[in-house]
């Protein structure tokens, strides 16, 4: 199993201040740094709890930047998932940079507004 590093603790925090949540962070942090993964490796190596690996691969899903494989197992029982990037982590962070550039500018944009009452 890939362990966090400090690189990767630090990452984690940067990505939060970026307006992500801390179980979507660490959960890509993670993704960054194996090729493909279960939701059961995710939660041991991130440490984090099933629904918060649930919430964040959806999350993930939902914007693009995970797919997910179906394995096929045997006998009953929930199905099992592998999961991997769908986009280089270099597109991701300029997807985050985009949204963050665009919440500068609405605030910029406001603010502009506010002094026209001055």
């Amino acid at each position: 199993m890939v362990e966090f590093d400090e690189k990767d603790e630090k990452l984690v925090k940067d990505l939060m201040a970026a307006g992500l949540q801390k179980n979507i962070a660490r959960t890509l942090v993670y993704l960054r740094k194996v090729d493909e993964v279960t939701s059961v490796e995710v939660e041991r190596a991130a440490r984090l709890r099933q629904p918060e690996v649930s919430i964040a691969m959806q999350w993930l899903e939902k914007k693009g930047w995970v797919m997910k494989r179906d394995i096929k197992k045997e006998g009953k029982g929930r199905p099992v998932y592998k999961y991997r990037l769908a986009k280089s982590f270099a597109e991701i962070i300029s997807e985050i940079e985009n949204d963050l550039n665009k919440k500068i500018d609405e605030i910029n944009s406001i603010i502009n507004g506010l002094k026209n009452y001055l």
